[in-house]
């Protein structure tokens, strides 16, 4: 049974502009330690793929925040969900600490899809309820 389905189009010179005003402090806020590994990773190679990935990241966050209903408020937290891939290369949604026990206490599983093009990343999640 669908608990709830969020989306979320993101703005990717946004997301560029807001590293250039804060520097690293923006991303550090919203991936996790794994997600901030790749980020680096793939900023060092290619600064623009690093923006995209962030912004990918940041998108899929804020949907995956409006299908579970609780929007950026706790248990919710940018650090808490992690998006991430699969071998395949699907993206996965991996909780941690309070939030990853507020989902599973409610029998809870989430699927993701994410996409970037230019100027744009979007991303949709589809939470239910086993």
């Amino acid at each position: 049974m669908i608990y709830g389905i969020g989306t979320d189009i993101c703005d990717v010179r946004r997301i560029r502009a807001s590293l250039t005003r804060h520097g690293d402090r923006f991303a550090e806020k919203v991936l996790s330690e794994a997600e901030l590994s790749t980020w680096r990773e793939r900023s060092a190679r290619w600064p623009e793929r690093g923006v995209r990935y962030l912004a990918t990241r940041f998108s899929a966050k804020e949907a995956f925040s409006k299908a579970i209903g609780l929007g950026m408020r706790m248990p919710m937290t940018w650090r808490s969900c992690e998006i991430s891939k699969l071998p395949s290369g699907k993206p996965a949604i991996v909780l941690h600490g309070e939030l990853k026990a507020w989902f599973e206490a409610r029998g809870l599983s989430a699927q993701v899809s994410v996409t970037d093009e230019s100027d744009y990343a979007a991303s949709f999640v589809v939470v239910e309820k086993n």
